[in-house]
């Protein structure tokens, strides 16, 4: 039975705005049409996209609803045979909450259409998000309007457009920040939406705001604007402005952002926001979508081109009096406390209590309140915790809570004598969970459960990590407490495993014949600063071992570290070939499948990882031992390249990074031709001719885009390395060396390399 809330269900008069009904209704249209087999799939894909209706897959492609269905869910992922055929696969609805602002009306409507709609899971995403799963194609218009009612928008949550505004949490109540950065935020989300020199990129757009440098709540070097309040004093009085940054990102291979302006004014927040969009539509790549995102105009270009660009851009622009409107409008919504302040009692010796004080609990700039961080572990909810945290919101506070990168909610203007009964009736909703910030607090992205490109379990093995860590957190040494770590499926940091001081994400190897399920090891990250350092990965371990990774790390960084030395400089100092070094061994001496079936399937998966003997058709040997050799040597390699990036032989590092693709590419081509010779010309076009113009290398989840990185290594190969050349090279090498392994895999899988192997 659902808990009473009347208090929060009235609507704001029942209608939509015409404009976006009419979008609406446009949308509806449009599904209708695309099951008539009117509209062309590409099409209908992007403009499903843009309505943030994504695809999805289900149980790792096996059952859904007792159906056989493919990976993919909509209606061009070929789940029908013709126009009129029922859809029957489910996909995923992503929502939009700007800088994760919520109040307890919208929390009660997600409730609702979680339990109507969805699977009845909530999720927070790491962009500050809400997604439902399992959502029907054809019940996503009444969602959306829903949602409206409330204010509410899925619309440019997914495809090639500005994507969610996100913005620290705890904007205009943190004792650190400049000053509250949540009117600029709120008025470049309503500014950009729908804008119409916004919606001809080739890929997606992220802005961010933060309000101080030093913390990780806003993460502005990892996007493709990056607002940093700042303040000046000028003539004795001080001046508010932004440190703005340009063209950062993660995805597969991450890109630090640049400095644009290191004070920009608040008032050229969204005409600057408006040149660079049209900047971006207008030169930005279309074709290669590895290469569309803006951090690589930026690669090609340069800051200094960039930056003349746009200001010629922007001397261009008319004035609109949005520009001033919006951010005016958003200054006048000012939160205000619901109860007067008040000192926090005393814990009174309560263990739970004391632990979820601890790291939950942080006092606001203004004396006498506090945020209380809601912990959700894998960012879940259910629509019984929705409409309590609704309830509890309402009670402690004027509605003021918003959603987090870290896949919490955060509840703001607690007054401190409220925290002992927040606590209650948090834990009676089962929403008092301690660790928030710490290393209990696992990101994870949502991996093979429902992403069609998960490659390992990342939410079975952050949940794992958690189980395990529950147990002991709270005795372990502070300084592993406080370690972030953050898992993602596959190599494209949904997870955010590049800005974390202990990443994984999923890759797969062939272990005695079986493809087994296994993570990479990311170190050198930083959450801290606003995503200040991004790691790189240093080896591959099977999953059912990263646990004993984990705890091989920590214990080495408590035996060697330094008084008071933060992981990252750890990590720095120590090298990460020691560190691996103490890893090796985990890697090795794997099981027969017959001994352990367990190490040949995924967390949370007790299905084999592959299906299908894969093994069937294969020779004695040779040709296989000869692939994994080679393999074996591009790793060592890569990794190699990375220990020269950190001693500063950039060159060196360069160079080592792309003799790592050709050594992955010319085992791929020994399969089908063993008289290639090492010259670097043969070896790319044997490739190209053998497995990307065949589309062998065209996988599932990189569309060739990784064979790109060696045609584009091959061409710069007598170029001259900087720091910012070498690193992403390094990490390009990377994946290209995955997709071979993936490429390979699935040849085996579909016999495809029996005739040329056993030649």
């Amino acid at each position: 039975m659902k808990a009473s809330n009347t208090r929060w269900k009235d609507r704001l008069d029942g209608k939509l705005p015409a404009d976006l009904a009419q979008e609406i209704d446009q949308f509806e249209s449009q599904i209708e049409l695309r099951r008539q087999g009117k509209i062309d799939d590409k099409i209908f894909a992007e403009t499903r996209l843009r309505r943030g209706a994504y695809g999805q897959r289900y149980d790792n492609g096996q059952r859904y609803d007792g159906k056989q269905v493919r990976q993919l869910a909509f209606p061009e992922d070929k789940n029908t045979k013709g126009p009129g055929t029922v859809w029957d696969a489910p996909g995923m609805l992503r929502i939009k909450i700007p800088f994760g602002g919520m109040n307890p009306r919208q929390l009660e409507v997600m409730a609702d259409l979680a339990e109507e709609y969805a699977d009845g899971i909530t999720h927070v995403t790491t962009r500050q998000d809400l997604q439902f799963h399992f959502v029907h194609i054809d019940d996503t218009p009444t969602l959306m309007r829903r949602l409206a009612e409330v204010g509410i928008t899925t619309r440019e949550a997914c495809g090639n457009s500005v994507r969610n505004v996100t913005g620290c949490p705890y904007s205009g109540v943190c004792p650190d920040e400049s000053f509250d950065v949540t009117p600029y935020a709120r008025a470049l989300s309503l500014f950009l939406l729908g804008h119409p020199d916004a919606q001809n990129f080739g890929r997606k757009f992220k802005p961010t705001f933060s309000g101080c440098s030093q913390h990780g709540c806003g993460l502005a070097a990892m996007h493709d604007l990056g607002y940093t309040a700042a303040t000046r004093i000028v003539d004795g009085k001080e001046q508010r402005g932004f440190r703005f940054v340009v063209g950062g990102g993660l995805g597969a291979v991450p890109n630090q952002a640049k400095l644009f302006d290191e004070f920009l004014p608040p008032e050229e927040v969204l005409p600057m926001a408006q040149a660079i969009a049209r900047v971006f539509a207008r030169h930005g790549e279309k074709k290669n979508r590895s290469r569309a995102r803006m951090k690589f105009l930026l690669r090609t270009w340069g800051i200094d081109k960039f930056k003349e660009e746009v200001l010629e851009e922007r001397k261009k622009l008319r004035d609109d009096p949005r520009w001033t409107e919006y951010i005016d409008q958003a200054q006048s919504e000012v939160e205000s406390p619901l109860n007067p302040p008040g000192d926090m009692p005393e814990t009174n010796g309560n263990v739970e209590y004391t632990r979820w004080v601890k790291a939950n609990i942080r006092p606001q700039r203004q004396e006498g309140y506090f945020t209380a961080t809601v912990a959700l572990p894998l960012g879940d909810l259910t629509p019984d915790q929705l409409r309590a945290l609704a309830d509890i919101t309402a009670r402690f506070t004027t509605g003021t809570i918003r959603t987090t990168v870290e896949q919490n909610f955060v509840i703001r203007w607690v007054s401190g004598s409220d925290v002992p009964a927040l606590f209650e009736v948090l834990s009676t909703a089962g929403l008092a969970q301690p660790g928030a910030g710490n290393i209990l607090d696992i990101v994870a992205c949502p991996g093979t459960d429902t992403c069609k490109l998960g490659i390992s379990s990342s939410r079975g093995l952050a949940a794992e990590l958690r189980t395990r860590l529950e147990q002991k957190c709270f005795e372990m040494d502070q300084a592993v407490q406080d370690l972030h770590i953050k898992v993602s499926g596959c190599f494209n940091s949904c997870g955010q495993h590049h800005i974390s001081d202990i990443g994984f994400y999923g890759v797969n190897r062939i272990v005695n014949g079986y493809q087994v399920p296994h993570f990479q090891v990311v170190l050198g990250g930083q959450w801290e600063n606003n995503a200040g350092a991004y790691g790189l990965p240093i080896v591959a371990i099977p999953s059912k071992r990263i646990p004993d990774a984990l705890d091989r790390i920590t214990e080495f960084y408590l035996r060697m570290r330094q008084k008071n030395e933060r992981f990252t400089a750890f990590v720095q100092r120590i090298g990460k070939a020691q560190i691996r070094q103490a890893l090796d061994d985990l890697t090795q001496n794997k099981p027969e499948h017959d001994d352990d079936p367990s190490f040949y399937s995924d967390w949370g998966d007790p299905r084999e990882y592959s299906t299908g003997d894969i093994g069937i058709g294969e020779c004695a040997g040779e040709v296989v031992t000869a692939y994994q050799f080679a393999m074996t040597e591009a790793e060592r390699v890569v990794f190699e390249a990375q220990l020269y990036l950190d001693a500063g032989n950039l060159q060196r590092a360069g160079k080592d990074a792309f003799a790592a693709m050709l050594t992955a590419a010319k085992a791929l081509v020994q399969i089908q031709y063993d008289d290639v010779a090492d010259d670097p010309d043969e070896i790319v076009d044997e490739f190209r001719e053998r497995f990307y113009d065949t589309k062998l290398f065209l996988d599932p989840f990189a569309g060739g885009k990784f064979a790109q990185y060696l045609f584009a290594a091959h061409e710069n190969a007598d170029a001259s390395f900087t720091a910012e050349t070498a690193l992403p090279l390094i990490e390009e090498a990377q994946l290209f060396i995955e997709a071979v392994h993936s490429c390979y895999n699935r040849m085996r899988s579909a016999g495809l390399s029996q005739s040329t192997e056993g030649a």
